[in-house]
């Protein structure tokens, strides 16, 4: 595996000076600045259990105890039916999620961690054997790589070969994040989902802000502005995307608190699918889905994202995105959806009157026109 002064810093980062800084303050900061998550600054890399799914926090108990002290994460980005998949946790750490899915995942499913910083790799590493004997395993299910999540081709990650990327409040560290968008795309598979929590802003921040070390540490600095990150998931190949989670973000820091004055920051967890059939608006064609029970551990309803709660055998008008992230995906066996795009009926109504029927992803009500059949795009 690359080690941090490996020859993969210059293919991730190039010979640019600032770049190279970048990760050396990162590595600094969650390699030995930081030994607990009681370290932290704010609570932008802070996820109590409590905002855990039931069928994620009933593995907790299952994690050694160093893995979760040394946990730093913003949300819980382990989406339902992972069962026999592949699942690639980008910036895993210690591996606390990375291990979290190695359970979902079953034994006959695989779990690879990649970081770029050599200790927390190497406690990760150290409780393979260990965590598989908690699962009940003949043999670990998990891979770790000392990486960069910029270039996983160096790590050997091929093509349309991962079923689900996870990620929690890692991105924001990347000195490129259009290329790790683009390598995101890039090694899922057709179908595959993208799931992840990490922090954004509501305005792209100033040079300095970006530049501070502690705020980078504390994954402030490097928050993507939510409008830009729109745009840039459209460049890499994603057209649509879904918010699923969406929180504030306090910074109780004095110090930091006056830096950063009165930009807003939260935490939110988003959903994309590699799907070559999403267009870059929500287009109405008249379709209906229904969530027929059967995802484990969500037998009443199933939420989609924030707009779209689906009640068990209850029809819901949605828009041609929709039909297909639910008819071309994993979750398939798990929804019946009526209808083609044979038919056009222009902008699925999102979020009300007068909206554009833009596929942001932003929180809102999709609401498509009742019907005796089927009630609007929303049911929450």
């Amino acid at each position: 595996m690359p080690s941090s002064s490996s020859s993969s810093d210059n293919i991730c980062c190039g010979q640019d000076p600032a770049t190279t800084t970048h990760l050396e303050q990162i590595r600094e900061y969650y390699g030995h600045t930081l030994q607990s998550s009681s370290d932290l600054q704010t609570n932008a890399c802070c996820c109590g259990v409590d905002s855990l799914p039931p069928y994620v926090r009933a593995v907790l108990p299952l994690i050694a105890d160093e893995i979760l002290e040394r946990f730093y994460g913003c949300g819980s980005p382990l989406p339902p039916l992972l069962e026999g998949l592949t699942v690639l946790d980008l910036g895993c750490g210690t591996g606390r999620d990375c291990y979290l899915a190695a359970k979902l995942v079953g034994e006959h499913g695989l779990s690879i961690g990649v970081d770029m910083t050599s200790e927390q790799i190497a406690v990760a590493r150290s409780y393979e054997a260990e965590q598989a004997t908690r699962f009940g395993y003949s043999r670990p299910n998990t891979r770790f790589l000392q990486g960069y999540i910029e270039d996983l081709a160096s790590l050997g990650i091929e093509d349309n070969s991962v079923d689900v990327i996870i990620s929690n409040c890692v991105i924001n560290l990347s000195p490129d994040k259009e290329r790790a968008f683009a390598e995101v795309y890039r090694v899922l598979k057709p179908g595959g989902e993208l799931y992840f929590s990490d922090i954004f802003a509501d305005r792209r921040l100033p040079t300095c802000l970006q530049a501070d070390p502690l705020l980078r540490g504390e994954c402030l600095g490097g928050a993507l502005y939510t409008e830009d990150f729109r745009r840039l998931l459209a460049r890499v190949g994603f057209a649509d995307f879904r918010s699923t989670a969406n929180s504030v973000v306090s910074v109780d820091n004095p110090e930091l608190a006056e830096k950063v004055g009165g930009i807003g920051f939260n935490s939110r967890t988003v959903r994309a699918f590699k799907l070559a059939s999403l267009e870059d608006r929500c287009e109405d064609y008249g379709q209906v889905a229904w969530y027929l029970g059967s995802i484990p551990g969500f037998p009443h309803s199933f939420d989609l994202d924030d707009h779209h709660c689906f009640a068990s055998n209850k029809p819901l008008l949605v828009c041609g995105n929709t039909a297909a992230m639910l008819s071309e995906t994993r979750f398939a066996p798990h929804f019946r959806v009526e209808g083609s795009r044979a038919v056009h009926f222009g902008l699925f109504a999102c979020g009300g009157s007068g909206s554009t029927g833009k596929a942001s992803g932003n929180a809102g009500t999709c609401a498509g026109t009742n019907s005796d059949d089927a009630d609007g795009g929303s049911c929450c």
